[in-house]
């Protein structure tokens, strides 16, 4: 019962660290900086990575990048399978 409690705990107090990590690797940052700020300031480094993404998502120019990568990733993808 107690080991059970233990993991449930851990993997509890991980949840947050390993969102942030994601959501952070996802739009091109380091995993495991977000991670470890996620471990020391949980609640804190997911509302400023959320700042940071959203910024780069109302920014015309970043996405309008992002859209251009797309379609080169796309092409490149038609062209590996037309070989």
């Amino acid at each position: 019962m107690f080991v059970d409690l233990v993991v449930a705990g851990m993997f509890a107090m991980l949840l947050v660290p390993l969102i942030t990590g994601y959501c952070a690797y996802s739009y091109g940052r380091s995993f495991w900086l977000w991670f470890a700020l996620g471990l020391v300031l949980p609640i804190v480094s997911y509302f400023v990575l959320f700042a940071f993404i959203l910024r780069q998502q109302l920014d015309h120019g970043q996405r309008l990048l992002n859209e251009a990568k797309a379609l080169l990733a796309e092409a490149e993808e038609a062209e590996r399978e037309v070989k």
